[in-house]
């Protein structure tokens, strides 16, 4: 744990913070009892909390959190080891009524939710940037930018669930943190200069509102490389074979992709091998679970075989056509959507913020694809709403949309096209 005296300060110049050694030596709080005394000490801090959470993707198969960061003035940084502590029930009670400030936090809302840590108000630093025009969003990019501080990331996909974590992962940890209320201070005054403070307070309660757990109904069926198999048949074995990898990497919670990669699965789905032997001679059955665990997989082709209902070959799609197929498939759909695009860009310009956070592209190709009728500025703002778009995102792209689509249809055959 670093105390006040090593917290972050405005540079006079650019600064670099790239290593330990420029940093106070940082303590993870990994029982109950100094967890308590962390939670007092965060308490009786001034302003807003800035809270950050280092998962294990890429090397677990869960997406918990395995070291949650907290800064707040007047008290300092702690980093906490969930796995140690459990429930962050008592720090949820003692900052649940303050802002909490994040870095993207849609990346890490889920795991800090299961911890028991739900903040109620969020400044959201890099939807921030975004909405302020920055040309970087990434933190290391709005520090740099905004403070003149240069930030080493080397450590970004490091696996977390490494114990004990080395010191110098610990300092990229809390640095993570460190700068987080100046940046949003920043931020705050940029968004007000321009207006943009009751916009980024829609988006930022938008994003407290959603659920970021994915559930996909077919998830096997992002197995890379998978429009490979020409069969159902075939496709019935890697079907198998996912589910049987999936099963075991939630048993051990490592991720799925470091036990058999999905090349393997695919290559094996297609060759088919008729003995357990020639499953292990497959040179691109790779992985390092591929020969330790065989039998796991050699039953998994087995079943595959043997399954009375076969997969479609081809999984009908629950949204509407990727943009690139409307030309073919939906010209009236594709002129309306180019149209859109233009109109809308001019005006993302002029707000200086990048296109897809005036209105997500998914909003603007579902109502580009079926729109309302009659599609007038009216009705087109009531489809997007019911859909989820802000209020502000409304007032700003409705009546452009509007527009557009008309201008769209006085489009003749054979005329000169708008791009995108």
């Amino acid at each position: 744990m670093t105390n006040q005296a090593s917290s972050p300060h405005e540079p006079e110049s650019s600064e670099s913070v790239n290593n330990d050694a420029q940093h106070a030596v940082v303590d993870v709080i990994d029982n109950r009892d100094d967890y308590l005394k962390a939670v007092l000490a965060i308490a009786a801090g001034t302003g807003p909390v800035a809270i950050d959470a280092e998962r294990a993707s890429g090397y677990r198969y869960s997406q918990r959190a395995y070291l949650i960061q907290i800064f707040r003035r007047g008290a300092g940084t702690f980093l906490f080891d969930p796995i140690g502590i459990g429930r962050f029930s008592e720090l949820d009670d003692a900052i649940s009524s303050e802002e909490w400030i994040l870095h993207a936090a849609s990346q890490d809302l889920t795991c800090l939710r299961e911890v028991g840590l739900n903040p109620s108000r969020l400044f959201d630093t890099e939807l921030g940037a975004r909405l302020a025009g920055l040309s970087r969003v990434g933190l290391g990019g709005v520090v740099e930018e905004l403070l003149g501080i240069q930030l080493a990331k080397e450590h970004s996909a490091a696996d977390w669930s490494t114990r004990p974590l080395p010191q110098s992962w610990l300092v990229y940890a809390a640095l993570d943190v460190e700068f987080l209320v100046e940046v949003r201070d920043a931020l705050g005054a940029i968004l007000a200069r321009d207006g943009k403070e009751h916009i980024a307070d829609q988006e930022f309660s938008a994003v407290l509102e959603r659920d970021f757990t994915v559930v996909r109904a077919e998830p096997w069926r992002r197995l890379n490389g998978l429009h490979a198999i020409r069969t159902a048949r075939n496709l019935a074995v890697a079907k198998a074979l996912w589910l049987a990898r999936d099963a075991y990497a939630r048993e051990i919670d490592t991720a799925a992709g470091r036990l058999v990669p999905d090349s393997a699965l695919v290559a094996a789905s297609r060759v088919l091998p008729t003995t357990k032997q020639d499953l292990v001679a497959m040179k691109e059955f790779t992985g390092r679970a591929s020969r330790p665990q065989i039998d796991r997989w050699w039953d998994a082709i087995q079943e595959g075989l043997a399954a009375q209902e076969l997969p479609v070959l081809r999984a009908v799609g629950e949204g509407i056509p990727q943009p690139r197929v409307w030309a073919e498939k939906n010209p009236e759909a594709d002129k309306r959507l180019k149209s859109a695009r233009v109109a809308l860009g001019v005006v993302a310009e002029g707000l200086t913020m990048p296109l897809e956070n005036l209105l997500t592209p998914e909003l603007l190709r579902r109502v580009a694809w079926s729109p309302p009728v009659p599609a007038d500025a009216a009705a087109i703002r009531a489809a997007l709403a019911e859909w989820g778009a802000r209020p502000w995102q409304l007032d700003a792209t409705a009546q452009q949309i509007a527009a557009a689509f008309v201008e769209a249809s006085q489009i003749v055959e054979g005329s000169p096209e708008q791009t995108s």
